[in-house]
């Protein structure tokens, strides 16, 4: 099994600030199965959508819960390389169905719930999926499209029964919570295993393919943007077909230990139940779009205690003064932008350690090469506009 922590360790000595990556990795079997030996060490938090359901998942529960959906995948005919669409809430089911995928070496594309039929029948052809994996709400929609997706072959339902279709909870329920990387074949560093679909500025959506390297990659993310620790217990506010979710919710977050927050939430964002669940889980890395700064600076925050935090993010578009003020004053901690994009890691930050510019993303993070070019591709000078 690859051992993490050198490769890690590289990244606090000064001046140093590549990474070295393996030959063979696999976020599955080398970090959330090497973890699964920490105790009893939580992976994440779940909370349901009344906000009064609380559950606490260890690394080894993880770890158990994965590698039987990755048998479920192996037992079905699935194999490496193939393509999984998934379209789960912000639920257990779906961090047990992307590390499964993962060890399988089944490329998982994960999809908003927002999804309609031909958002997802297009998605379906234009991977050649062979497996599906969706909730109830999303039946209906599979059902009407499925003649018109010649690939796909496994239809996997997570909480519910349906004809034709697999129940993951009985399915998972027969399957071993052991696997080995050779039962599945042993993935390479630069073998696919996650994509994307993100607006073109064009036509239709375009597929991202994302290799198992993209994974340890995030370290600089969870290094120099969110300063994770061990002991963090880490929230980023995204869907679970959003890229920000690898970003906030998997590879950064579990690289360093941090535990992760799930909230199962209303599409109509509650802020009191946010800030009310900061200070219940004892948060200390938040993340946002500058939009749930902006409903907290119309609050009286103040009645909440968010002392737990010690860190605060924002991405996807400048944050107002008046709202970085505001969440200064209650929680004792400045708003850091960052900005990436589905392609890449975290490329341009306001890391912690530096002077923040309100309305500024920041600067290239350490190792990164960023240059602003003209029309035709041309490097321009300091202070030019590109």
């Amino acid at each position: 099994m690859f051992d993490l922590k050198p490769l890690l360790d590289q990244l606090e000595v000064p001046g140093n600030y590549r990474i070295s990556m393996p030959e063979h990795f696999n976020f599955g079997f080398d970090v959330i199965d090497a973890r699964a030996g920490d105790g009893d060490k939580t992976a994440y938090i779940w909370v349901d959508r009344s906000a009064t359901h609380i559950e606490h998942h260890s690394f080894s529960d993880l770890s158990k819960a994965s590698s039987r959906f990755a048998n479920l995948l192996h037992g079905s005919g699935s194999t490496k390389g193939d393509a999984a669409i998934v379209v789960l809430p912000r639920v257990p089911a779906w961090y047990e169905v992307i590390i499964g995928c993962i060890k399988a070496g089944v490329v998982a594309m994960p999809g908003t719930n927002l999804l309609t039929a031909k958002d997802i029948e297009y998605r379906i052809n234009k991977s050649q999926a062979t497996t599906i994996v969706v909730s109830a709400e999303h039946v209906a929609k599979i059902d009407s499209v499925r003649d018109s997706c010649p690939s796909l072959k496994h239809l996997i339902l997570v909480g519910g029964e349906e004809s034709g279709w697999i129940n993951y909870e009985k399915g998972c329920a027969g399957a071993s919570d052991e696997v080995e990387p050779a039962a599945v074949c042993r993935s390479r560093s630069d073998d696919m295993m996650m994509a994307y679909f993100t607006s073109g500025t064009t036509s239709f959506p375009k597929m991202v393919p994302r290799d198992h390297g993209y994974a340890l990659g995030h370290a600089i993310t969870g290094r120099y943007w969110m300063g994770l620790r061990e002991d963090d217990v880490h929230w980023t506010l995204s869907d679970t077909g959003w890229a920000k979710a690898a970003w906030g919710m998997l590879f950064p977050q579990w690289l360093f230990g941090a535990a992760v927050v799930l909230y199962d939430g209303d599409p109509r964002f509650d802020a009191d139940i946010h800030l009310r669940l900061i200070s219940e889980l004892g948060v200390t890395t938040f993340c946002a779009p500058p939009t749930v700064y902006r409903l907290f600076a119309q609050m009286d925050v103040s009645e909440y205690d968010l002392s737990s935090l010690r860190h605060s993010m924002s991405a996807g578009e400048p944050l107002n003064p008046q709202a970085i003020k505001m969440w200064k004053e209650a929680t004792g901690t400045t708003v850091h932008d960052g900005y990436g994009q589905t392609e890449t890691v975290n490329v341009v930050a306001n890391v912690p350690g530096i002077e923040i510019r309100p309305g500024s993303m920041g600067k290239p993070l350490p190792g990164i090469d960023v240059q602003i070019v003209d029309d035709d591709g041309v490097v321009l000078a300091d202070d030019e506009i590109g």
